[in-house]
């Protein structure tokens, strides 16, 4: 029986894609094997990446002039890349802090050149986001980097900062096809597939083609955004399996309505969770009510000593991964794309029955 994931990643996957995947894992369109066991330099291969990129391009109405990379490493690998790519070693890059995965790309950051936190919300625990007015770009700066959304501290921007003339870079792993989004605006987005795209090992990079062919001396191959993008992303064995499971979300996502009505569906799940948090004396979020994520949801109880059980009595009613991060405690519930409104309701109805009991 299916259960209701709400890990943060690896996270829940349309049951549509994996019973399609299932039915195909053995002898995948008469090839007598399984995708996995097809060439990446074959004709049918080929043809699933070049169906999925059109797709992606088509869900997120990439505009002209950005190349769209299938890569290895993570939104953690790229946290080097980006600099290694957009910079040389004495430039100046502005960095804004809101929370654990902003923290580490200005760590991996400074190995590469200067960095500049011109926004830093610790005062507030990273419970917000700073207000657009006070944004101020260090003179200079190659580029503007953020995190649309905090996945641990589930903090999401309500808005898209100002860089100016300044290509501004974002980790959007947490919030990547979750909505419409307007990518003329950015000179890079990147994003790690195991939230809304698909399996864990394979990372979307789009980015705009004056800011490819730039890299420093030093910079490897497999960083190199140029040779991945002269190489169809294929300059190495890349994680077919995974390309294949995001070609099959993204269908699934333009079978659903694309991103418009995706973004109607999340902000009615977001809605409905944080509405019975609020209502409730015995849960609480931590979030500033302004900038509060609609796909990572933290809460607290009000007897923090119960949240172990909360989690194991969750589990055993079929709701999955409820615990916190274990740099902040408490519980998350995370509710990507393929989360269900069931699975809220089943929630929330979760919720009032163990505050009935404990509360």
């Amino acid at each position: 029986m299916r259960i209701h994931n709400f890990a943060a990643g690896p996270a829940t996957l349309p049951l549509e894609v994996l019973e399609q995947a299932r039915d195909e894992l053995v002898d995948w369109r008469g090839a007598g094997m399984s995708v996995m066991e097809v060439s990446h330099r074959s004709k049918a291969f080929v043809a699933v990446a070049e169906q999925a990129e059109a797709d992606l391009r088509e869900l997120l109405a990439v505009p002209p002039g950005y190349k769209v990379l299938f890569l290895q490493g993570g939104a953690t690998g790229q946290f080097s890349a980006i600099p290694m790519n957009l910079t040389g070693p004495d430039a100046i890059a502005d960095y804004i802090n809101t929370g654990q995965w902003s923290k580490k790309a200005i760590s991996e950051a400074k190995r590469y050149l200067r960095v500049t936190v011109i926004a830093d919300e610790k005062a507030s625990n990273y419970s917000t986001v700073p207000a657009a007015s006070d944004l101020v770009l260090s003179s200079g700066a190659a580029y503007l980097h953020y995190t649309p959304n905090e996945t641990i501290g589930g903090v999401e921007f309500p808005y898209v900062p100002d860089s100016g003339e300044v290509p501004l870079v974002a980790d959007m792993s947490s919030t990547i096809l979750s909505r419409p989004v307007d990518v003329g605006r950015f000179g890079l987005i990147y994003a790690g597939a195991q939230k809304n795209i698909g399996p864990s090992g394979i990372t979307v990079v789009i980015v705009r083609e004056d800011l490819v062919g730039k890299a420093r001396a030093g910079t490897p191959t497999v960083f190199d955004y140029q040779a991945m993008a002269e190489a169809g992303s294929m300059l190495n064995t890349p994680p077919t399996f995974g390309w294949y499971i995001a070609g099959l979300v993204f269908r699934w996502l333009k079978g659903k309505g694309g991103l418009v009505a995706i973004e109607k569906r999340n902000r009615a799940k977001a809605e409905r969770l944080y509405a019975a948090i609020d209502a409730s004396p015995f849960y609480a979020n931590p979030v500033d009510p302004g900038c509060r994520s609609w796909m990572n949801i933290p809460f607290t109880i009000a007897r923090p000593e119960l949240e172990k059980t909360f989690v194991a009595e969750a589990a055993s009613e079929g709701l999955a991964n409820l615990e916190g991060h274990r740099s902040v405690g408490g519980m998350r519930a995370s509710i990507y794309n393929a989360m269900g409104m069931d699975g809220v309701e089943a929630l929330v109805l979760f919720m009032a029955e163990f505050e009935r009991r404990h509360g």
